[in-house]
């Protein structure tokens, strides 16, 4: 591969207009929909807002809502040959009190998504929404989407009343495996709708406590995910990790390396050490990356990670905190920037997934 390719794993699409959904929502539904939108509620202001202020399409409107813009202002201008849509102001949908309602909204968002993004360029991959609080539900929803070819995961929000690994999810990651597909979350509702409070001890005063400590959520579900044992009971299902970081991750995978050795008792369904699931079914993406003030720092990160196939490019595109995928990365070490920036993609999503790039190398 001559030319540098990049897959972006975190591209945030938006409804334009709320009416825009109705065409795929049960009419029952309409006016709920249109008086509350996701209706998940709550949050902390953001004083410099959450979208970037140059994304606004050319003929107005929401940031990520024009398909034909976002290709010209995000994906021609910074190399982009692929971008994973995660949708915007959506995912929240399973914190909605009403399970009935969250799950025809992920249903309807899911056609939406096909006939609106997918269908406007073979550059979109898109996410299967699904309601985590009905998996028996968000299960049908993973079948009945599936099959699409550019439905290439399975998305919800990382906010929920209990952790991942509980036996109460297992029906989603069952449909997610049986259909090949890798199961992402992504953070922004913690704290919202039905889920509990966003740290341990209570709820942050200011959005940049919140936004800074969104990283121990995720330490808690793969800590989960783990240690209920989903990855024995479910060995080819992998786990997507968007938007938390990563540095998080080295003290995690030796804490409990650590305590596994004296309290394995407890868990005895694992095999191995948790380090080595860690490793094998949990992937990162970069947005936010860290950014120390030494930048070899950060390649130590991914020396003590010890895995180089674990993290994907993401931008974030169209947020505020967005990643330039020209900048970002410099700092890391030449070989393993590759990876991040396609190899780990197509080697997650399959090859097929990604038909331009793929074709280039066979070529």
């Amino acid at each position: 591969m001559d030319k540098k390719h990049i897959i972006d794993a975190d591209v945030h699409n938006a409804i334009a207009n709320g009416k825009d959904l109705l065409p795929f929502l049960p009419k029952v539904w309409h006016d709920y929909w249109l008086s509350a939108g996701p209706a998940y509620g709550g949050g902390w202001h953001s004083p410099v807002g959450v979208m970037r202020k140059d994304a606004v399409p050319e003929g107005g409107g929401i940031p990520g809502s024009d398909p034909q813009y976002m290709i010209k202002h995000h994906f021609e201008k910074y190399g982009i040959d692929y971008g994973i849509l995660t949708g915007s102001g959506i995912l929240g949908i399973s914190l909605n009190p009403n399970p009935d309602y969250g799950n025809v909204v992920a249903s309807a968002y899911n056609d939406w998504l096909v006939e609106t993004w997918l269908k406007a360029s073979p550059i979109y991959k898109g996410s299967i929404l699904v309601n985590h609080a009905d998996p028996a539900a968000a299960a049908k929803e993973i079948d009945r989407m599936a099959s699409h070819p550019d439905m290439i995961q399975v998305i919800m929000c990382s906010g929920s009343r209990m952790l991942f690994g509980q036996r109460f999810y297992h029906p989603i990651y069952e449909a997610a495996e049986r259909n090949g597909l890798p199961v992402a979350v992504h953070p922004g509702t913690e704290g919202r709708g039905i889920a509990g409070a966003p740290t341990p001890s209570g709820y942050p005063t200011t959005y940049l406590e919140w936004h800074n400590i969104l990283p121990t959520n995720y330490m808690a579900h793969v800590n989960s995910l783990v240690c209920e044992g989903v990855f024995e009971k479910f060995p080819n299902l992998k786990f997507v990790a968007i938007e938390g970081g990563i540095a998080w991750l080295p003290h995690l995978m030796w804490r409990m390396d650590k305590n596994y050795k004296a309290l394995r008792d407890l868990v005895p369904w694992l095999k191995k050490l948790p380090s080595e699931y860690i490793k094998e079914h949990i992937r990162l993406t970069t947005q936010p990356i860290e950014e120390p003030s030494k930048a070899e720092h950060i390649n130590q990160i991914f020396d003590m990670i010890g895995s180089d196939d674990m993290v994907m490019f993401s931008s974030d595109y169209p947020h505020w905190d967005f990643d330039n995928p020209q900048m970002v990365l410099q700092p890391i070490r030449r070989d393993l920037r590759q990876r991040i920036l396609v190899d780990n993609a197509l080697k997650l999503y399959g090859a097929q997934a990604f038909p331009a790039i793929t074709q280039e190398v066979q070529a």
